[in-house]
């Protein structure tokens, strides 16, 4: 298929289909696209943060009793 070598179709090919073939790929790239289109959707609902309604990205749940110390702080005790 040409359109899957990324150039597409140009009009005189389309015009020279017969209308049988020109609806039956319309449905194919439809179908296509609609995969497409569900796929990205789901990878983009997978970086969304579950636990809130917004859409925001999943961060790392990081404990807020951590041990980390830095140069310029002094440990905790």
């Amino acid at each position: 298929m040409v359109f899957h070598g990324g150039g597409g179709y140009d009009w005189h090919t389309i015009y020279e289909m017969p209308i049988w073939l020109r609806t039956f790929t319309f449905n194919l790239l439809e179908e296509y696209y609609d995969k497409l289109k569900e796929q990205q959707e789901n990878q983009q609902n997978l970086m969304v943060n579950k636990q809130t309604t917004k859409k925001e990205i999943a961060r790392p749940n990081i404990a807020s009793n951590s041990t980390y110390t830095s140069i310029n702080k002094a440990p905790k005790n």
